[in-house]
Protein backbone atom coordinates (compact mmCIF):
# COMPACT_ATOMS: atom_id res chain seq x y z
CA UNK A 1 0.00 0.00 0.00
CA UNK A 2 1.44 3.36 -1.11
CA UNK A 3 0.83 6.82 1.45
CA UNK A 4 -0.47 9.75 -0.33
CA UNK A 5 3.25 11.17 -0.41
CA UNK A 6 4.30 8.12 -2.57
CA UNK A 7 6.36 6.07 -0.13
CA UNK A 8 5.75 2.59 1.51
CA UNK A 9 2.92 2.36 4.02
CA UNK A 10 5.42 1.60 6.91
CA UNK A 11 3.58 -0.21 9.99
CA UNK A 12 4.43 0.68 13.69
CA UNK A 13 6.33 -1.78 15.65
CA UNK A 14 4.25 -2.69 19.02
CA UNK A 15 7.66 -3.29 20.47
CA UNK A 16 10.40 -1.00 20.27
CA UNK A 17 13.50 -2.14 18.72
CA UNK A 18 17.20 -1.20 20.42
CA UNK A 19 20.53 -1.22 18.92
CA UNK A 20 22.48 -4.36 19.61
CA UNK A 21 25.40 -5.46 18.28
CA UNK A 22 25.48 -8.94 19.03
CA UNK A 23 26.99 -12.39 17.62
CA UNK A 24 24.45 -14.16 16.69
CA UNK A 25 24.32 -18.17 15.90
CA UNK A 26 22.72 -19.61 12.97
CA UNK A 27 21.97 -22.98 13.31
CA UNK A 28 22.36 -24.46 9.09
CA UNK A 29 22.12 -28.32 8.37
CA UNK A 30 24.28 -29.20 11.10
CA UNK A 31 26.79 -26.60 11.08
CA UNK A 32 26.63 -22.61 12.82
CA UNK A 33 27.24 -20.17 11.17
CA UNK A 34 28.26 -16.63 12.85
CA UNK A 35 26.41 -13.22 11.97
CA UNK A 36 25.96 -10.06 13.70
CA UNK A 37 22.31 -8.58 15.12
CA UNK A 38 22.13 -4.44 14.08
CA UNK A 39 19.40 -4.30 16.43
CA UNK A 40 16.64 -6.47 18.39
CA UNK A 41 13.13 -5.90 20.17
CA UNK A 42 11.14 -8.76 21.94
CA UNK A 43 9.32 -9.85 18.56
CA UNK A 44 12.72 -10.20 16.77
CA UNK A 45 15.93 -8.71 15.67
CA UNK A 46 17.21 -7.83 12.11
CA UNK A 47 20.46 -10.29 10.93
CA UNK A 48 23.11 -8.97 8.94
CA UNK A 49 23.31 -12.07 6.74
CA UNK A 50 21.57 -13.13 3.41
CA UNK A 51 20.35 -16.06 4.05
CA UNK A 52 19.45 -18.42 0.53
CA UNK A 53 16.35 -16.95 -1.30
CA UNK A 54 14.82 -20.51 -1.46
CA UNK A 55 14.50 -19.77 3.00
CA UNK A 56 11.73 -18.54 4.80
CA UNK A 57 12.98 -19.56 8.25
CA UNK A 58 16.27 -19.76 10.41
CA UNK A 59 17.24 -20.98 13.86
CA UNK A 60 19.34 -19.01 16.47
CA UNK A 61 21.15 -19.22 18.96
CA UNK A 62 21.26 -15.82 20.67
CA UNK A 63 23.78 -15.47 23.69
CA UNK A 64 22.53 -13.60 26.07
CA UNK A 65 23.81 -12.02 29.38
CA UNK A 66 23.94 -14.03 32.81
CA UNK A 67 25.12 -17.25 30.19
CA UNK A 68 21.62 -17.52 28.92
CA UNK A 69 21.10 -18.29 25.03
CA UNK A 70 18.05 -18.09 23.50
CA UNK A 71 17.59 -20.51 20.56
CA UNK A 72 14.32 -20.73 18.36
CA UNK A 73 13.22 -20.71 14.82
CA UNK A 74 12.47 -17.68 13.29
CA UNK A 75 10.57 -16.55 10.15
CA UNK A 76 12.42 -14.25 7.80
CA UNK A 77 9.72 -10.97 7.38
CA UNK A 78 11.64 -8.67 5.08
CA UNK A 79 14.77 -9.23 3.02
CA UNK A 80 17.04 -5.79 2.58
CA UNK A 81 20.51 -5.02 1.58
CA UNK A 82 21.93 -5.11 4.68
CA UNK A 83 20.35 -8.33 5.78
CA UNK A 84 16.94 -10.11 6.90
CA UNK A 85 14.48 -8.80 9.02
CA UNK A 86 13.55 -11.97 11.74
CA UNK A 87 10.68 -12.61 13.97
CA UNK A 88 11.37 -15.18 16.85
CA UNK A 89 8.99 -18.33 17.00
CA UNK A 90 8.01 -19.15 20.22
CA UNK A 91 9.32 -18.30 23.42
CA UNK A 92 9.20 -20.08 26.63
CA UNK A 93 9.00 -17.69 30.20
CA UNK A 94 12.66 -18.22 30.91
CA UNK A 95 13.73 -16.53 27.10
CA UNK A 96 11.22 -13.94 27.84
CA UNK A 97 12.31 -12.77 30.90
CA UNK A 98 15.83 -12.90 29.76
CA UNK A 99 15.52 -11.07 26.71
CA UNK A 100 13.46 -8.21 28.86
CA UNK A 101 16.35 -7.96 30.81
CA UNK A 102 18.86 -7.33 28.28
CA UNK A 103 16.33 -4.82 26.30
CA UNK A 104 15.44 -2.80 29.52
CA UNK A 105 18.29 -0.66 29.88
CA UNK A 106 18.77 0.10 26.82
CA UNK A 107 14.89 1.25 26.03
CA UNK A 108 14.35 5.19 26.21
Amino acid sequence: MMTPTGGPRTTERYHPRVEARLQVKVLLSGRTVQAQARDISMNGLFLQAHPADSQRALTIALPLPGDHELVTMCTIRRREVDGVALEFGELDWDDLIALARFLHPHLP
